[in-house]
């Protein structure tokens, strides 16, 4: 008979990679008006944000990964509470998205295959590891978000308003696991994060 745990697990990632998500909280930046855009501003606006929907889609599935290995109650409870927060972050993504017009990548479900197996991993490694990594993670997701402040028209503002949010609720996780007793990784895990990041965004931004 197959785990529940597992069947669960299958349900999410269904979910997650081909239905619609649905947000707990509002979406920042609402009720602001939309911006008056040039064809490229828009292309390049919902490129950015099909990057961070990608990278809604891989938070999932470590986060899942991760609690599935995850020993210690705390630990797992920690990033239960961060994938909640991440749902809304796919739904905001994915809203906007289809506001500009774009489309979300098509790759998806090897993103999230991929990240759940490097979760389990991180998870196996024991708690503080799991939540360095969780910690990593979040890290460089906010340096990225900080990338992508940068390269949106500043008349953008709804897309603007998203990754503001996101970013305070991705220092907070990092925060969050690091409190909970979380290792810094070794620099050469966190040059191969870093690595893989920028290989799934150079992707995501086309396909």
């Amino acid at each position: 008979m197959i785990p529940d745990t597992l069947i669960l697990a299958f349900d999410r990632a269904l979910r997650t990679v081909f239905g619609p998500s649905h947000s707990a909280r509002a979406m920042p930046g609402e009720h602001l008006p939309e911006s008056d855009l040039g064809a490229a501003e828009k292309a390049e606006a919902a490129a950015l944000m099909r990057i961070n929907h990608v990278g809604e889609v891989c938070a999932q599935a470590l986060y899942q990964g991760q609690a599935l290995t995850a020993r210690n109650a705390s630990a797992k409870a920690a990033l239960d509470q961060a994938a909640a927060e991440e749902i809304d972050h796919l739904a905001w993504t994915e809203r906007r998205i289809a506001e500009l017009g774009g489309r979300r990548s098509l790759l998806n479900p090897l993103w999230y295959a991929g990240s759940y197996a490097i979760g389990a991993v991180a998870g196996l490694a024991g708690d503080r590891w799991n939540l360095g990594f969780l910690a990593e993670t979040e890290k460089q997701v906010v340096a990225h978000l900080d990338r992508h402040l940068q390269l949106l028209s500043h008349q953008d503002a709804r897309s603007r308003a998203i990754l503001i949010a996101m970013k305070r609720d991705e220092t907070k996780h990092a925060t969050t696991a690091l409190h909970l007793g979380g290792r810094e990784l070794p620099l050469a895990c966190r040059g191969m994060m870093r690595l893989a990041s920028r290989v799934m965004t150079t992707t995501a931004y086309w396909v």
